[in-house]
């Protein structure tokens, strides 16, 4: 469910959000705020970008492979996309693949006129859902597991779009936050569990809602509230605003990563500040895992709030002890398997003045594969660094993520195959320490994790996954017969 594709840190070696959405309704350029929240985006998502708006009568589209700023940058663009409503969406793909056809918003003629849906997550039992909607006639046009969602609408039997909607929605298993355009306005919704984050925010007598606040900050929105979990949200073209909570109670269990990497420091989640969650990770890592160091270096960007907070607590100077290139775009060559290791090198050169001769703490967010991360310690040993010991602001990835976050299959996680020693000695670092889970919980505002009922998604970390996973059974129901065939009952 979780595909590899091209545009990967070449070794696919980074845990990313798959998505990011934004919509604008009752707002006089809609189609143009949507493109600057997308900018503001486009960290959630760089294979392909989308907005569908509506002008009162007709809905109009254009999407694109590539960044917002490649597709809607000139005002032609944006005036291909008329009206006061308009959502858009920014991509990498996980369900379905890279290609056009997958480029969000998906958009289709219903019986109630047009349907438009941007979705940020992933439905965890949508192939058996699409292999049923297949056997009773639907034809389906991309490979998106987001398709799935339209054809449920569409062959609902209740009578209006909003009851649709929700019918369709209760045989979904796994994460999004949707928001769907429809002639009669803009719905805007989460999953029981709020897993996928959705917010909502006012520009005027606009309402506008968004994967991450820093959005609203673009486009000079003020932030009203999130998108509670299991919330359905409608707005109408007179700006009457709608909540309904269809889905019963249930204990919420929001991504955790957001806090670890996702979201841009500039965000607020769940009422925190990243940058100020992310500084916590780094001082309770320092708390529970101390080491006597030189300098505190962050591998760029993703791990610098964090050893900010880690320097801050434990004494130890924090310095740029690595330097990040930023003009090195997704389209750059690929290297051949010859040299494909020097890609970190393109992207991060070790700022020898500083580290020669120095015991350096590297923080980053994550270890996945570890390549990445074993290139990193070489670099600064070859710049000189005497012990290099490296800490993770966040506990061992063991699992694979089924809700909208593109993580290689388990077997080829690190932390899956290991013990932090066997990974300290496969990166080769001096020490290598993680912040522990309830560490983690500590920082972002939470009491220790509490297993019966934990307060976030921490599946990558824990393997408890809050939902069924029936396509992940499936296919292992599959392969178990493919592989012990003299089990099955002639």
């Amino acid at each position: 469910m979780n595909l590899t594709h091209p545009f990967l840190d070449e070794d696919g070696d980074k845990l990313r959000e798959e998505c990011g959405v934004f919509g604008a309704i009752n707002a006089t350029d809609a189609a143009a705020a949507t493109a600057l929240g997308l900018h503001a985006l486009q960290h959630r998502g760089q294979e392909a970008a989308g907005i569908t708006s509506f002008d009162g009568a007709e809905f109009f589209t254009r999407r694109g492979l590539g960044h917002v700023a490649e597709n809607f940058s000139s005002q032609e663009a944006i005036a291909e996309l008329p009206g006061t409503m308009a959502a858009g969406h920014v991509r990498y793909s996980t369900t379905g693949g890279a290609g056009l056809r997958n480029v969000q918003p998906l958009y289709a003629d219903l019986a109630s006129g047009g349907f438009a849906v941007a979705h940020n997550g992933n439905i965890s039992n949508a192939g058996v859902l699409r292999d049923d909607l297949v056997r009773r006639g639907s034809i389906f046009q991309s490979t998106s597991d987001t398709e799935v969602i339209i054809h449920l609408v569409a062959t609902s039997r209740y009578p209006t779009i909003m009851d649709r909607l929700i019918d369709a929605l209760r045989l979904l298993e796994g994460a999004y936050a949707l928001i769907v355009m429809t002639p009669e306005g803009m719905i805007a919704c989460r999953d029981p569990l709020g897993i996928r984050p959705l917010q909502m925010g006012r520009i005027g007598d606009a309402t506008v809602f968004a994967s991450e606040t820093v959005a609203f900050d673009v486009v000079g929105a003020q932030f009203v509230r999130q998108v509670e979990p299991g919330e359905v949200i409608k707005v109408d073209f007179d700006g009457n605003i709608d909540s309904l909570h269809p889905f019963g109670d249930h204990a919420p269990r929001p991504c955790i990563f957001e806090h670890v990497y996702f979201s841009r420091p500039d965000s607020v989640f769940d009422g925190r500040s990243i940058y100020e969650a992310r500084k916590a990770i780094g001082a309770e890592l320092a708390r529970e895992k101390p080491v006597e160091a030189d300098l505190v270096v962050p591998v760029p960007d993703s791990g610098v709030p964090a050893a900010i907070g880690y320097a801050q607590e434990s004494g130890i100077p924090f310095e740029l002890g690595i330097i990040r290139s930023h003009y090195v775009g997704r389209t750059f060559i690929q290297p051949s398997d010859g040299v494909r290791h020097a890609g970190v090198k393109r992207k991060h050169n070790a700022n020898r003045a500083l580290v020669e001769g120095k015991r350096i703490v590297l923080i980053d967010d994550s270890i996945v594969r570890g390549t990445t991360s074993m290139q990193i310690v070489e670099m600064m040993r070859d710049a000189g660094a005497i012990e290099v010991h490296f800490r993770v602001a966040s506990p061992p990835t063991a699992h694979s993520c089924f809700y909208g976050v593109d993580t290689p299959e388990r077997s080829k996680l690190l932390a899956a195959r290991m013990d932090v020693e066997p990974m300290r000695e496969f990166i080769r670092a001096d020490s290598l320490a993680f912040v522990s889970i309830d560490g983690l919980y500590r920082a972002v505002g939470e009491k220790p994790r509490n297993s019966a009922c934990p307060q976030f998604c921490d599946a990558c970390f824990t393997g408890d996954y809050p939902t069924s996973l029936t396509d992940m059974a499936r296919r292992e129901d599959k392969q178990h017969k493919l592989a012990f065939p003299s089990e099955q009952v002639a």
